[in-house]
């Protein structure tokens, strides 16, 4: 089938200017000898138009050229009508698009969208709001809602963000039921992940994969900010084992397991994200995996 793309570019995402990419999307793409057309993504989610072209003009692929947030955005309007998706990075984390390999360099990511080579990524829900990233409650949640009220994005704003809230961060209150096993935490945060990172090559969830079938679940548990860093430098360099959800969680200082579907009881509203955009919290949350929901070209 001959390939016919669409770019997807978000405006605002990182701190790069726009103008240059599109020059290097129209120049690549015309020397590829590839159909596209560029759009620019839509800031309140409504993809009805482009379902309507993807239909009607037989698009292939969907790029989106941006970060977390557009890549989640899209890819949930999207999956079901079965292109492929790629990624050209541009935003202050881009967890998805390093946690499968896909470069930051805009001109080596385009070369791996025209070699076509896909993999399947599963996905999940909560509450019924698409994910296919990283989610969670707590600490890292309120990076994400300060983060989006600030003025300025890219990297340097989130460090900010982040070294602010870790120094204020508190514990809430949660009970977690997977398994029909039901304990409480007072926990820093909890993240759920299917890629492995945070974002910038930070990786929280060592053992994740796109297309497990699995979700890798890592609750900080309430410790004085000095073990709580030794306890993420653990986490992330890998030395955190898996813990056996059949048995009753050990309550250590990082909790880690695996599962495809789980409750949080969210007992003292903590603040909550969505693949790294704030979200409105609620007192009950209901995870489930989607399997295989859509291709990813990496």
């Amino acid at each position: 089938m001959e390939r016919k793309i669409i770019y997807l570019i978000n405006p605002i995402s990182g701190a790069i200017k726009k103008e240059g990419i599109i020059n290097l999307i129209e120049k690549e793409t015309t020397k590829a000898g590839i159909a596209f057309e560029i759009v620019s993504t839509n800031i309140d989610g409504d993809y009805s138009i482009i379902k309507e072209k993807i239909s009607k003009e037989k698009i292939t692929d969907v790029i989106i050229v941006g970060g977390d947030g557009s890549v989640n955005h899209v890819t949930g309007a999207l999956y079901d009508t079965k292109v492929r998706f790629g990624i050209i990075p541009l935003g202050s984390g881009n967890g998805l698009a390093f946690t499968a390999g896909i470069p930051s360099n805009p001109k080596k990511a385009m070369t791996r969208i025209f070699s076509g080579e896909t993999i399947l990524v599963d996905a999940f829900k909560i509450n019924g709001h698409f994910a296919c990233m990283l989610s969670g409650l707590g600490f890292d949640a309120q990076v994400a809602h300060d983060f989006a009220k600030g003025s300025s994005r890219g990297l340097l704003t989130y460090i900010r963000q982040s070294t602010i809230n870790y120094i204020k961060a508190k514990p809430y209150c949660f009970e977690i039921i997977v398994n029909n096993i039901a304990f409480k935490s007072n926990a820093l945060f909890i993240s759920i992940a299917n890629s492995n990172q945070f974002g910038n090559n930070i990786t929280i969830a060592p053992k994740a994969s796109l297309n497990d079938g699995l979700l890798d679940v890592i609750i900080v548990n309430k410790m004085n900010k000095v073990l709580m860093s030794l306890f993420l430098v653990q986490q992330i360099a890998g030395k955190n084992k898996l813990q056996n959800i059949k048995n009753k969680i050990e309550k250590k200082g990082i909790v880690y397991f695996q599962t495809d579907s789980l409750t949080i009881r969210n007992i003292e509203n903590a603040p909550l994200h969505i693949d790294g955009e704030p979200k409105e919290n609620t007192s009950e949350l209901t995870i489930r995996l989607i399997k295989d929901c859509f291709q990813l070209i990496i």
